[in-house]
């Protein structure tokens, strides 16, 4: 594995694994007042375009990463939706 393709795995961990406190918050208070149905609507949909994007273009880094957030990026607008 070259340089630059451990560097996008790290990069991915570190921007996915931001998520990971949010979704674990807000299954703890139960509560979403202060988040945006629109924000995480948009940012969902452009995690799916992400996605489709690394997949087609083999970028497993970006794949992988993008995959991840969708789940905890669509987990939080799952919640959103759910009790906001």
């Amino acid at each position: 594995m070259d340089l630059v393709t451990i560097m996008g795995f790290v990069a991915g961990i570190c921007t996915t694994s931001a998520f990971l406190p949010q979704v674990l918050k807000i299954q703890k208070t139960k509560q979403t007042k202060d988040i945006s149905l629109i924000m995480y609507s948009v940012l969902t949909t452009g995690i799916v375009l992400w996605c489709t994007y690394a997949l087609i273009n083999r970028d497993w880094p970006l794949a992988i990463a993008n995959a991840v957030t969708l789940v905890l990026a669509g987990w939080i607008l799952f919640l959103k939706i759910r009790y906001g």
